[in-house]
């Protein structure tokens, strides 16, 4: 009869971190809205989307995609300089060409597909490029705090 009140008593032991566990899982499902999948774009899509507006008719004197003469200095500033730049918003541009809904990976293969229709040979971002951009926003991003 005493292992038939020990195992109730570890049964009641259990019962309550397993019932706040539940408990808690149940409270996150419901709490978490499920972001439904979205494929990446790819630079084009979002050049189409969002870049085209100004990049195709030269407002505010932003490089027109293919003004190899226009896009050669912003070029050889690099990829992650001139993506990051962007990204925070530089000269006439709007931060992220004015839309806060891009991913940085996004934005920066629309930086990428510019620059190489004006002859730069960048590649879409791959993990490491995407690091070294976002080490060059926070570096911008300070720069622009202490007013430089």
């Amino acid at each position: 009869m005493s292992a038939i009140r020990a195992l109730s008593a570890s049964a009641r032991r259990l019962r309550k971190p397993v019932g706040v566990a539940s408990t808690a899982l149940a409270v996150a499902a419901c709490v978490s809205a499920e972001v439904p999948y979205r494929p990446l774009a790819s630079g084009e899509q979002v050049y189409r989307q969002v870049c085209m507006a100004c990049h195709a008719t030269g407002v505010e004197n932003a490089p027109r995609l293919g003004d190899r003469q226009a896009w050669k200095p912003l070029v050889d500033e690099g990829q992650d300089t001139l993506t990051a730049h962007a990204w925070v918003g530089v000269r006439g541009m709007p931060a992220r060409g004015g839309q806060p809904g891009l991913s940085l990976e996004e934005f920066a293969r629309a930086t990428a597909y510019m620059a190489r229709a004006a002859g730069g040979d960048w590649q879409d971002p791959d993990a490491d490029m995407l690091a070294e951009i976002e080490e060059e926003i926070a570096e911008r991003l300070a720069s622009l705090t202490q007013g430089k």
